[in-house]
């Protein structure tokens, strides 16, 4: 049986990673990928070999923490054996390092693609600019990268329809608010029921749960109407206290790259199961305290429909262009 080992960082996986894979399997009976971890990589090692397996499910794949010089083949080949059981019959590479490095551990070295003919591509490409190395990236990782905006506010303030509009715009998808098709599903009379956890944690969980999936399908840029953010503000809008299991999701979860707060002043459309018409001006209030308080980056967007599409649009396209970091302040474009 024919070993092989690929040893690399793939910080993050492209297609010019699964290329070399796809010949490693398709030239050995067995095949190990070992992914290299440091602290100072961005993405997360366990991460980074999901997106491989995924990708990848007949091949091995393992994490090992990364102490080694980039350039010290001696060293690399006491590491691959040492992670190997110290049998390794071929190793593949699209580095000048192969040959060296196959020679130490005393195995053939099949080179593949190191003009990147093929694939045109690489990691310090896709971490500088994700969005031009898109076509190159898998859907997992398409995810990962994506710059997710997510529209918040009151009761009937145009969440929905902005949304739409900015999915349209950008040519991409959207994320729908769950606890609205919770509620027509689910809740029999909503001006008598009484909310609990049990209610919103189902509604944060499901929430989450479809964002993620939609990612992985989006145009470069994710709209969503909510999230589990905003879910723990609802919460406390109707059970009246803060659920610390709710806002720890949200925490958890990979920061938005922006969020859109809705104008409280919109003309307030009764649909048969709205019923803060009367507080809509105290719910904007705690949404933009909350931003305030978990250091969320955010704009308030007013006027006239087009004018709010403009104004979302203009943030959108300084983020995409230049990226921002999570200030926790309201930004002015």
């Amino acid at each position: 049986m024919k070993r092989g080992l690929i040893v690399g960082k793939f910080l993050p996986p492209h297609a010019g990673h699964h290329f070399l894979i796809d010949t490693g399997a398709a030239h050995c009976d067995e095949l190990t990928v070992l992914v290299c971890d440091r602290p100072e990589y961005t993405i997360p090692a366990k991460l980074r070999a999901q997106w491989l397996r995924a990708a990848h499910p007949n091949v091995i794949v393992r994490v090992i923490r990364d102490k080694t010089d980039d350039n010290d083949s001696e060293c690399w080949a006491k590491e691959a054996l040492r992670h190997m059981d110290g049998r390794i019959d071929v190793v593949f590479t699209s580095e000048a390092y192969g040959d060296p490095w196959a020679k130490a551990i005393g195995c053939e070295h099949y080179l593949v693609d190191i003009d990147r003919k093929a694939y045109p591509i690489s990691g310090t490409q896709v971490r500088q600019d994700p969005f031009a190395a898109w076509p190159y990236l898998q859907p997992e990782v398409r995810a990962y990268f994506a710059l997710r905006v997510c529209i918040v506010g009151a009761e009937s303030t145009g969440k929905t329809t902005l949304s739409k509009d900015l999915a349209k715009h950008y040519q991409t998808n959207w994320v729908p608010e769950y606890g609205r098709q919770y509620t027509e599903e689910s809740v029999k009379d909503v001006w008598t029921h009484v909310w609990t956890d049990t209610d919103f944690n189902k509604i944060a969980t499901m929430q989450n749960k479809i964002e993620d999936a939609a990612a992985a399908q989006a145009n470069k840029v994710l709209i969503c109407d909510t999230d589990v953010f905003a879910t723990s503000i609802w919460y406390k809008r109707y059970v009246g206290v803060r659920s610390s299991k709710i806002e720890a999701m949200a925490a958890a979860r990979r920061p938005m790259g922006l969020y859109i707060v809705s104008d409280p002043l919109t003309p307030f459309d009764q649909d048969g199961i709205r019923d803060g018409e009367h507080i809509r001006g105290w719910m904007h209030t705690e949404f933009l305290r909350a931003l305030e308080l978990w250091g969320k980056d955010y704009i308030c967007v007013t006027g006239t429909r087009q004018q709010r599409i403009a104004q979302a649009t203009k943030a959108i396209d300084a983020l995409i262009a230049t990226g921002t970091g999570i200030s926790g302040k309201e930004l002015q474009f």
